[in-house]
């Protein structure tokens, strides 16, 4: 098989040829009219007109005076139907080409024809071509014809030849684009704003962990990428909007798995007068509207090795109840030691440090690996929810849930607090664990609390990440982004050719 280089070097000296003929390899413009798809399902009406397509070239079958050429777009192919005696004389300063200038086409060029729709004899709904343009000469040949994804790492590095390899993982992303847009179409019907709100912040909060740092050298200040929406969007209902969300980008310097990424797509919201049960029941026809719109009513997802069925309905689990029942512990009334002696026993890694909340939290993400939901968590202890208000009939709770599913959290909502002492409070005791050496509790934030003491409404709010789409996917985090992070390196055939 010949080496990638020895292929390219092949299509630039095409490439010249063509530019010895007068032909732009490149032209600015194309003057498509019709996609595949639409050829092939209004062949009727379409019948022995003339229409102009475009597409990728995947395909090129010569016989004699006869070629075909598929040509691919984003709706599918179409075949160009090519005789010797039908095609005109190209006029190359239009980029056209002639029958005998065909050989200067490969597979991955992108080409222009125009001509009749008609049927092959085989049956085959096909444009009988006039007139043929070339829109793009590709250098490289795609990779199945010189083992170029052979693994992994080098899909995800040259995703953009992943999606025109594999059909799958292009409609992958068009279900993500999807997923999002039936966000918004979900919020507008139900008279939510969104409105964009800063990614740098001089203070980073709404979530526990490490944020990004930067520096503003206008103003000279460091700030920091964005870890949550929450706090501005909590902003905005104070400054008299009732129902606001954004959905994009948020940061978490934090380490990659097939869970999580440091940048990822995130959604929140905020709808003032409304509560934590109001807000189940808005989460629950979102999933409903989700499953509806993008994956055709589906019910049953496999997702973990788990089984997820949503038909059955959302069961609501007590935080406090299930860990009595599996550890038997009060979450409520536990010491460090007993903490430490169940994560021992359980032999739970990570860094637990001495600190209840942290054991807390780690002795749940154990529990929580048999839940295959859905469900909603519900009655989460105070000291797990800084920004959560506490339970109006127990207090040592707070009116939070999160939607669990193949054994992970997908989401988090909850009352918030509105009373400025309160989270003056929280902010304390949090900052108290910062200042202890805990890097991910959150920062004291004065101007949200002055904000408060302005006073906001009764309000509930809730965020999600794309997660939910990986699960529903079944696929890891990079899986199910484009362009996932990678380190940076330059394999070796890209130093060979570019002489680096």
């Amino acid at each position: 098989m010949a080496t990638l280089a020895e292929l390219r070097n092949v299509r630039i000296e095409k490439l010249g040829k063509l530019k010895e003929l007068g032909v732009d390899p490149f032209p600015a413009r194309s003057f498509v009219q019709h996609p595949a798809s639409k050829v092939k399902d209004d062949f009727e009406k379409l019948e022995g007109k003339t229409i102009v397509v475009a597409g990728r070239i995947v395909a090129i079958r010569s016989h004699r005076n006869l070629t075909f050429i598929d040509l691919k777009d984003s709706t599918g192919k179409i075949q160009l139907y090519i005789k010797e005696d039908v095609i005109k004389k190209p006029d190359y300063k239009n980029s056209e080409l002639g029958y005998d200038d065909l050989g200067l086409l490969d597979v991955g060029d992108f080409a222009e024809g125009k001509g009749v729709v008609t049927k092959t004899k085989t049956g085959e709904i096909s444009v009988q071509i006039e007139h043929l343009r070339i829109l793009v000469k590709s250098l490289r040949p795609m990779p199945d014809q010189w083992d170029g994804l052979k693994d992994k790492e080098t899909r995800l590095r040259r995703r953009y030849l992943d999606t025109n390899i594999n059909e799958d993982v292009y409609q992958r992303f068009l279900r993500r684009a999807r997923f999002w847009e039936v966000h918004r179409e979900f919020f507008k019907e139900k008279g939510f704003h969104e409105i964009n709100i800063p990614v740098l912040e001089m203070i980073p909060g709404g979530a526990d962990s490490r944020p990004f740092v930067t520096h503003m050298d206008a103003i000279d200040q460091d700030f920091y990428l964005r870890i949550s929406q929450e706090l501005y969007l909590k902003r905005l209902i104070g400054g008299g909007y009732e129902k606001v969300y954004e959905i994009g980008p948020r940061f978490r310097n934090e380490g990659l798995s097939d869970e999580h990424l440091p940048e990822h797509i995130a959604m929140e919201f905020y709808w003032a007068y409304a509560d934590w049960k109001a807000g189940m029941e808005f989460i629950k026809q979102l999933y409903a509207r989700i499953l509806d719109e993008v994956y055709d009513g589906k019910q049953v997802f496999t997702i973990r090795g788990m089984t997820v069925d949503f038909s059955k309905g959302w069961e609501e689990i007590d935080f406090g109840e299930i860990m009595k029942k599996k550890f038997g512990i009060d979450v409520h009334e536990t010491t460090v030691k007993e903490v430490g002696d169940l994560i021992k026993k359980y032999h739970i890694k990570g860094d637990f440090d001495k600190n209840v909340m942290r054991g807390i939290d780690m002795l749940w993400k154990e529990l929580r690996k048999e839940i295959a939901g859905p469900a909603f968590l519900i009655n989460h202890p105070k000291y797990l929810s800084p920004l959560s208000k506490s339970h109006f009939e127990n207090p040592s709770i707070t009116e939070r849930f999160q939607p669990i599913i193949a054994g992970s959290e997908l989401g988090n909502g909850w009352s918030e607090i509105n009373d400025p002492l309160d989270q003056l409070a929280r902010f304390k005791e949090q900052q108290q664990l910062r200042d202890e050496g805990d890097e991910e509790a959150q920062w004291l934030d004065i101007d949200y609390v002055e904000m408060l003491e302005y006073g906001m409404p009764p309000t509930f709010g809730f965020g999600h990440s794309e997660r939910v789409f990986w699960f529903l996917e079944d696929v890891s985090a990079r899986e199910g982004v484009p362009f996932p992070q990678l380190k940076f390196e330059l394999d070796e055939n890209t130093k060979k050719i570019y002489g680096l």
